[in-house]
């Protein structure tokens, strides 16, 4: 995904308790939540996203039980589902979470005012 498609919808957007989503919403909304639907990709989002800065694909690897490619592959999805952005330097790839995408998750799920009350 393009950060200028990311940047698109990552502003705003109306709650899904407060209003339907159009079809493109929900295609983009699927692949987000389809992205994170892995139990290793979650965690790899939670753990990129929790760390101050970026994290190096190096400290990531040794985290899990699967082989480096996998994790190549998960981070890939992350990549293209606009959750995570990355950067090569030298022999690693350094990776940070999409803030804007974040809250595009957070606003599409908030719930509304009056639930809270």
């Amino acid at each position: 995904m393009s950060k200028q498609k990311i940047q698109a919808v990552g502003g705003c957007c109306t709650p899904i308790s407060e209003a339907a989503l159009d079809p493109a919403g929900a295609v983009e909304g699927a692949a987000v939540f389809k992205a994170l639907s892995d139990p290793i990709r979650l965690r790899l989002m939670s753990i990129i996203a929790s760390a101050e800065g970026e994290t190096c694909v190096c400290d990531l690897t040794g985290q899990f039980d699967v082989s480096g490619p996998t994790i190549s592959h998960h981070l890939r999805v992350l990549r293209e589902a606009g959750l995570v952005d990355c950067e090569r330097r030298g022999t690693w790839v350094y990776y940070w979470p999409v803030r804007e995408r974040l809250q595009w998750i957070s606003a599409l799920l908030a719930a509304p005012t009056s639930a809270l009350a």
